[in-house]
């Protein structure tokens, strides 16, 4: 019979195996929370997934608004967290700045995001310098608002819903057409590369900076067309950004004034888009979001800022009246595209950052049938 002493160190070696290979396995793929990352201040590299917290002044001090520059923020394991014990100071190097700093872009707060770096002290505190890549975390935007934001339309239906929400959306911070750029820089960022856009209908992603009028730079594309209603960039509907996106100039040409419809010819350089000569139809992906912009625009704008009384009515070719059609698709788009990640956030950083005001049909589609089915 072998003696137990002959078995011991076999043992040991299968566990030293083991450890040796699932080890890195589990921990290279997977981002490390807040409290891991506080615990491994050795200078090696990770992805850190927290809940941006504030911004990081001094080593015992985070500010929660009036941010004083872009250099920095904390990040914690919850959204509601207060002790700087439980944070990591993260820096902001300035090619991050334009798009992660927090005086840029107040909106990041109880936002989830990965960062990854090297895991140094910052500010003499538990810190990630030198970052290589930020980011939004995988599948998550910030909740939508609480019941008090919409407290005055709860329990409505029809006209007195849409009468509700009128007045809840209207007072809102208003931009100028050349301030319009820069802020769909911000609205619409690739999730994936901080230095792109992603355009509306072609859903390509491009270079932030190639914005201007060559075939192949991106533009402003009025999705509610601003000749109907003959408010052009207008400060008001004209540059409202709840209905403003980055597109194509070529695809955005394709598209000109033509009202919403499915069916029609293919679009070059637009995959899975349609148009003829009275309408226009976007990709799947972006049917829903091009519905919702539209309900916004209806409910905005009911005549009283010295602008047209916009509407939606069922035709195609109103032109220069203040109506886009049809109603009936857009209300079926509404249906088949609910809202997704990317257009959760872009509605929180236009009320955060920008306008201040929601699309409260990207909070609650449903709300789109109650008032017009």
């Amino acid at each position: 019979m072998r003696s137990p002493a002959r078995w011991l160190p076999l043992a040991a070696l299968l566990a030293l195996l083991a450890s040796l290979v699932v080890s890195p396995a589990a921990t290279a793929a997977t981002p490390i929370t807040v409290a891991q990352a506080i615990g491994q201040q050795n200078g090696s590299s990770a992805t850190v997934r927290g809940y941006v917290v504030g911004q990081p002044t001094a080593t015992n001090t985070v500010v929660r608004s009036n941010f004083p520059n872009d250099f920095a923020l904390a990040l914690a394991d919850t959204a509601s967290e207060t002790s700087t014990s439980r944070m990591i100071y993260v820096q902001i190097t300035a090619s991050f700045r334009p798009t992660w700093g927090l005086q840029t872009h107040p909106g990041l707060m109880g936002t989830q995001i990965d960062v990854t770096g090297p895991l140094n002290a910052y500010f003499s505190h538990p810190g990630l310098t030198s970052p290589t890549a930020f980011a939004l975390a995988g599948g998550t935007t910030p909740p939508p608002p609480g019941d008090d934001y919409y407290r005055d339309a709860t329990g409505k239906t029809g006209a007195a819903l849409k009468t509700a929400l009128h007045q809840i959306i209207s007072n809102n911070t208003k931009l100028t057409y050349d301030q319009v750029w820069d802020a769909l820089k911000a609205t619409d960022q690739d999730p994936n590369n901080s230095a792109n856009v992603i355009l509306l209908y072609s859903g390509r992603s491009q270079s932030k900076s190639s914005n201007g009028g060559n075939p192949n730079d991106w533009n402003r594309e009025h999705v509610w067309a601003k000749s109907h209603g003959d408010f052009g960039t207008a400060t008001g509907p004209g540059t409202d950004l709840h209905h403003l996106r980055p597109e194509d100039v070529s695809v955005n040409e394709a598209r000109g004034n033509k009202d919403f419809d499915n069916g029609g010819s293919v679009v070059s350089e637009c995959s899975g888009c349609h148009t003829d000569s009275d309408s226009f139809e976007p990709r799947n992906a972006v049917k829903g979001d091009v519905a919702r912009m539209i309900f916004y625009m209806a409910v905005r704008y009911e005549g009283g800022d010295g602008f047209a009384n916009l509407e939606m009515n069922n035709s195609v070719n109103n032109g220069t009246k203040p109506n886009i059609g049809r109603q009936s698709v857009l209300l079926q788009w509404n249906a088949q595209d609910p809202p997704d990640t990317f257009e959760k956030r872009r509605n929180q950083v236009i009320f955060d950052t920008y306008q201040h005001n929601r699309n409260p049909f990207i909070d609650h589609p449903e709300w789109a049938a109650a008032i017009w089915n």
